[in-house]
């Protein structure tokens, strides 16, 4: 395996992956897609917290984490339909269902009989699709682009993803202020065709064959022992988990913070989502200008974002805390795609579903874990503990991961006597981290 500090520098400039046809389309159908599914996220967080509830900071968490379940509970069987069957219909199919469920969402909601556990049970039936939709999205890009360009296009995908959060939430705001939490859904409903149509119109010939797993028992056993073979893919995989379980709460401390601290309505909340995009958008830029991203970018800045997370739960204004949100987007944005970059480069092409699938089930199934543990702590100590304790368990991850790569580099601090700076010195030659460690 390469190592994992390879040179970050890549040619062709930040777009290149954009000169692929396919790819192309694919990341418009894709933009316009997530421009509904921010508002949809938007306006579920508003339905539940101010329409359905009380500002129940649990019955939030409890809708996010039953909307996040199934990936933990089928994400491997996800990740054995992506290495087995054509992702691009598995992919139609997915996205078909979750139009379906935002439909029926909007339904309810416009004809007035919508309960709180319409929105439980609809969470969960998009959670489903979103769990075998994921492993195939994720892996799919490396059918549209070739290998020397899987990492920018996984940068892309995450600044498409943050591009039309910059649109959606506030776009939400709007709509929910001017005419309800409904027609946002049915908004997104619609938005779903663009992606079906992106799909639909991908060039075959240009959609090289792929190895794909053998059928048969095992499928899945063999992707979870693959992967606990490989130091560097648990490091990563830990890192992701962490931030997601106990970083990535925004749904729950945006909505709060909002609401109960700085008492705003729609349109304040909406411009909260898009103003983090802003620094969101950055990071992922920052990862698709590079060849191979670096562990240290994720170690550096996944304490960036325990620093800053921690100073927006300590904000004194509703300008200060939406000011803090642009670095903390960036360096969140800068963790996860440079993570999902380096899984991917790192595991050979037939097992890479099977990978990708355990990494999203840690990352995103530590959600229903987080999310209503977060609830609790808002509804007890109040929004910003959210927010700082999400800080605390961040911020101890990267010092844990600093210690563990630089104890298996055998690499120590040294302060230079003749400058004041602290420098990081190898004790021996030998490499950390490397495929069979």
């Amino acid at each position: 395996m390469n190592r994992m500090a390879s040179d970050p520098h890549a040619a062709g400039g930040t777009f290149r992956a954009l000169r692929e046809p396919n790819y192309r389309r694919y990341v418009l159908g894709a933009f316009v897609s997530n421009v509904g599914t921010w508002m949809a996220r938007v306006a579920q967080d508003w339905l539940v917290l101010v329409e359905l509830t009380d500002h129940s900071a649990n019955a939030v968490g409890v809708t996010t984490a039953l909307q996040f379940l199934p990936m933990l509970l089928l994400s491997p069987v996800a990740g054995v339909v992506a290495d087995r069957f054509p992702k691009r219909r598995v992919l139609q199919w997915t996205q078909l269902a979750m139009l379906a469920v935002s439909g029926v969402q909007a339904a309810l909601i416009l004809a007035g009989v919508v309960r709180l556990w319409h929105v439980f049970a609809l969470a969960f039936a998009l959670g489903v699709a979103a769990a075998i939709d994921g492993p195939a999205r994720q892996t799919f890009v490396s059918e549209l682009v070739g290998p020397d360009l899987v990492s920018n296009a996984v940068g892309l995908n995450a600044a498409s993803f943050n591009a039309s959060r910059l649109v959606g939430p506030g776009v939400a705001g709007l709509v929910i202020a001017a005419a309800g939490t409904g027609w946002a859904f049915a908004i997104n409903s619609v938005s779903f065709v663009a992606f079906l149509v992106a799909l639909a119109t991908l060039d075959p010939a240009r959609l090289p064959p792929r190895p794909r797993a053998a059928r048969g028992r095992g499928g899945i056993r063999e992707g979870v022992r693959y992967v606990r073979r490989r130091p560097d893919l648990l490091l990563l995989i830990g890192i992701a988990f962490m931030l997601g379980t106990f970083g990535m709460n925004f749904q729950i401390t945006m909505a709060l913070m909002a609401t109960t601290v700085f008492h705003r309505g729609p349109e304040d909340y909406g411009a909260l989502g898009s103003i983090m995009a802003a620094g969101s958008l950055a990071g992922a830029l920052l990862v698709a200008r590079m060849a191979r991203p670096r562990l240290r970018l994720i170690l550096a800045a996944l304490a960036g974002f325990a620093v800053f997370s921690a100073a927006a739960g300590l904000a004194p204004s509703y300008a200060a805390f939406a000011a803090l949100l642009v670095p903390t987007g960036l360096c969140a944005m800068s963790v996860m795609p440079a993570c999902n970059a380096l899984v991917q480069l790192s595991v050979e092409p037939e097992v890479r579903g099977r990978v990708m699938a355990v990494y999203m089930a840690v990352f995103l199934g530590g959600t229903p874990l987080g999310s209503p543990l977060m609830g609790w702590i808002g509804d007890a100590w109040g929004a910003r503990w959210t927010l700082l304790v999400g800080a605390a368990a961040t911020g101890l991850t990267a010092v844990v991961a600093v210690a563990y790569v630089m104890r298996s580099a055998r690499l120590r601090l040294q302060l230079q006597r003749t400058r004041p700076y602290l420098a990081v010195r190898r004790i021996t030659h030998q490499m950390p981290l490397t495929h069979g460690d």
